[in-house]
């Protein structure tokens, strides 16, 4: 009798872990799958942006923006016509502004 019921547990456990390989092939499967769509939408997400800035250049070929991009002495004027308080400071950069005594991590607008 005891032969008998090792061989069950035997066969009981060789089955538990035949099952247990099954089931991680099935996850492994999912996530490649998975992998395969995120991949595939990352290619249609890389083509439109690729679509987007063909169009930009094309637009921009022939006449480029030149309204918006102020020339040095513009900036330069701007900059001289700006009143500021005492212990501020212009960094250069529009909308920010430097307080005297402060880290330079702690922009203000």
């Amino acid at each position: 009798m005891s032969v008998l019921r090792k061989a069950k547990a035997e066969a009981k456990a060789e089955e538990k872990v035949e099952k247990e390989l099954a089931k991680a092939r099935v996850e492994v499967a999912h996530e490649v799958r998975l992998a395969k769509e995120a991949e595939a939408e990352m290619d249609l997400h890389v083509a439109r942006a690729g679509m987007i800035a063909e169009n930009e250049m094309a637009t921009y070929a022939n006449n480029p923006p030149t309204s918006f991009v102020p020339s040095a002495a513009a900036a330069a004027a701007a900059a001289a016509n700006i009143s500021m308080a005492s212990g501020m400071a212009l960094d250069g950069t529009p909308c920010t502004i430097y307080m005297a005594g402060t880290p330079a991590s702690k922009k203000l607008l």
